[in-house]
């Protein structure tokens, strides 16, 4: 089961004291993945080897399940929809109350004592200082007293995490609020619209979603005849319903959803103007069992292919391009009954056709 962790980035909101501060601080903070959660339910992370007693980690963990690219990487699907795009940052738990103090605190005793920290960034680090221990706080952000250690194992901190798949800095580095606290249970404030949820997991299991090549059984195979119907098909036993699922564990909050693919048809695009296509759109329809097209057999020579091509010339030396694409409709549902459409996904592949010219010799 493949599990990506996700380093967790806060940069700071509001102020731009408090966002210097943050970048600040952030630049001298490790790993955060390699860093259990202590809960105070057991030894220490160290006497457990690395895990708590509950084996929770400092980062948001995400599984992912099914029908998933290896190693966490992105899948082979593209959405159809050229304006829709997974999150590139999300907000997820990250600390519990007393983990969190032992780490911001060392972190901005760190970043204090760094050259140049007088004036403004200094005082920009001390009001960080204050919004985790001296309830400093602004418009509807409020401040913590003690990091919240009075309410230790009653809920976690939350931080911005990024995408690690998400190509743009810019983009991946987005989720700017400083870490907020949440109850056990609770969902975070509205103003975290990019908060992890059931939607972003669906959103994040269809970017890691991997589904069957495209490459349509052909007849003539290879090498056809100009002005020969080519017989295309797709046999049922390679398509079908597929499903990933991407879910998130952590203390009190526990989240789940599953993105579910089905294929609806096949588009056939020659390679060359110089065809024609059956259907004449080029878009063949899975039929009742889950195939594609009809294999040829002999006898039907002459017939009218349901899923196919005419070359109307010769690929010369070379060959033509033939680009078959499956477009998959894709639907999610995800934890406390959520679920709804996703853009259609599609997967293409590319078939070397090789286009003779039939030889006919007169007497």
């Amino acid at each position: 089961m493949p599990v990506t962790w996700l380093q967790p980035r806060f940069f700071g909101i509001g102020a731009v004291s408090l966002v210097t501060a943050t970048i600040l601080i952030v630049l001298t903070a490790p790993n955060a993945a390699a860093e259990p959660v202590n809960t105070g339910k057991g030894g220490s992370a160290e006497q457990k080897g690395g895990r708590d007693a509950t084996g929770i980690y400092a980062a948001a963990r995400i599984k992912y399940s099914g029908s998933v690219a290896p190693s966490g990487r992105t899948g082979n699907v593209t959405s159809s929809d050229v304006n829709w795009s997974p999150p590139s940052c999300w907000y997820a738990p990250y600390f519990g109350a007393k983990d969190f103090k032992k780490k911001m605190s060392a972190d901005i005793k760190e970043a204090a004592s760094a050259p140049g920290m007088a004036g403004t960034p200094g005082a920009a680090i001390g009001q960080t200082k204050a919004h985790y221990e001296d309830e400093y706080g602004w418009e509807d952000h409020p401040g913590y007293k003690d990091y919240n250690v009075e309410k230790d194992g009653e809920g976690m901190f939350w931080a911005g995490v990024e995408n690690p798949n998400e190509p743009d800095i810019l983009k991946r580095n987005s989720c700017t609020e400083l870490p907020f606290w949440v109850d056990n249970g609770e969902s975070p404030p509205p103003r975290y619209e990019q908060a992890i949820n059931p939607e972003v997991l669906a959103a994040l299991a269809y970017q890691h979603m991997e589904l069957p090549d495209t490459e349509v059984t052909l007849a003539p195979d290879g090498t056809t005849k100009v002005n020969l119907p080519t017989w295309a098909w797709l046999d049922k036993a390679d398509f079908h319903e597929v499903q990933a699922t991407a879910a998130l564990d952590a203390p009190g909050f526990t989240l789940t959803a599953t993105t579910t693919a089905k294929p609806v048809s096949l588009k056939l695009q020659p390679g060359t103007p110089d065809a024609d296509t059956y259907p004449a759109s080029g878009e063949c329809t899975f039929n009742e069992d889950g195939s594609i097209g009809e294999p040829y057999a002999k006898g039907k020579a002459d017939q009218t292919p349901a899923c196919g091509i005419k070359y109307l010339r010769s690929s010369g030396d070379g060959t033509f391009d033939l680009q078959a694409t499956i477009t998959w409709e894709i639907a999610w549902t995800g934890t406390g009954g959520a679920g709804g459409d996703m853009p259609d996904g599609t997967i293409a592949n590319a078939q070397a056709v090789t286009v003779q010219e039939i030889q006919a010799v007169n007497r």
